[in-house]
């Protein structure tokens, strides 16, 4: 059996660890150390060939600057997100560390609750190199069906931009919108995110795939979503800080959000819906930021 390590010891990483587990020697690791089978330390890990990092987007610079050691590993990422503070999208994050060939990225409908019950779906492994990509195939479990892609970019964007629109969803929710809001919402998100991924060279099968409709229907439509249940609280005009205490995890969504209002502000892009959950993460009265969407 091949050895594969997972960092991060959350809901996703622990999900991970016991799907890759099924067929793979698996091991993970966390800055708090667990009871866990196989928890080992992290120096432990880092000389591990195959390496799955499930490390919230808005942590992995410091992360690494603090911890990685480059030995020529493989790296599979988890985390799905765009830096806050910098508008940098993971690829770039983790560039100067990372040999491009030696680096995947995760994509497609996974809650990790449902993972942690080995129930099916289907993930798509992205990476410039598809022996990578095809590498860390492997270790997945048979209830879990991958694909390999080239398109990189296709799945950073879906994965960062679907859980703004989530965030958007929920809000829909919250306000009693209906059904047909919420499924104008929904494919009209499909639209923005495509439309800006296309500024960066992503392919639109990823978002009409996998990587973007599959994850966007599924995180968009559950309140087993993260995303999806702040956009609720937001609709009950519950603030930011509220509603991640309640939640007790890390909501992406937020921190992608901000970093989206920064590329749109230098790059003079238009991103409308994108724009309306910034203000109201800001502070915006929601029913007045759903006016002035329809009339955008």
């Amino acid at each position: 059996m091949k050895r594969i390590g997972v960092i991060g010891a959350g809901k996703w990483g622990s999900a991970l660890f016991h799907a890759l587990g099924q067929n793979s020697d698996a091991y993970i690791t966390s800055r708090t150390p667990r009871d866990m089978k196989n928890f080992i330390s992290l120096e432990e890990m880092l000389e591990f060939e195959y390496i799955v990092i499930a490390i919230s987007a808005q942590e992995i610079s410091s992360w690494l600057e603090k911890n990685f050691i480059d030995k020529n590993q493989k790296i599979l990422v988890a985390s799905k997100g765009i830096e806050a503070t910098s508008g940098r999208f993971l690829n770039e994050v983790y560039a100067p560390y990372v040999k491009k060939e030696n680096i995947a990225f995760l994509s497609g409908p996974s809650f990790a609750t449902e993972v942690m019950k080995s129930l099916p779906t289907a993930l798509v492994i992205n990476s410039i190199s598809m022996d990578t990509a095809d590498e860390f195939g492997s270790f997945f479990p048979t209830f879990i069906k991958t694909y390999s892609s080239l398109d990189v970019m296709g799945a950073e964007v879906s994965g960062a931009y679907k859980n703004v629109i989530a965030i958007a969803a929920g809000i829909t929710e919250g306000l009693g919108l209906g059904k047909n809001a919420a499924a104008s919402l929904i494919s009209r998100g499909l639209v923005e995110m495509q439309r800006f991924g296309g500024l960066y060279g992503a392919k639109t099968e990823s978002f009409i795939g996998l990587s973007g409709a599959g994850d966007l229907f599924l995180t968009a439509s559950s309140t087993m979503s993260r995303n999806f249940r702040v956009g609720l609280g937001l609709a009950k005009g519950k603030s930011q800080e509220e509603i991640l205490e309640e939640l007790g995890e890390v909501a992406e969504g937020i921190g992608t959000t901000y970093a989206l209002k920064k590329i749109a502000r230098d790059k003079d892009l238009y991103l409308p819906i994108a724009h309306e959950v910034y203000e109201i993460l800001e502070g915006k009265d929601p029913a007045t930021s759903v006016r002035d969407l329809l009339s955008s």
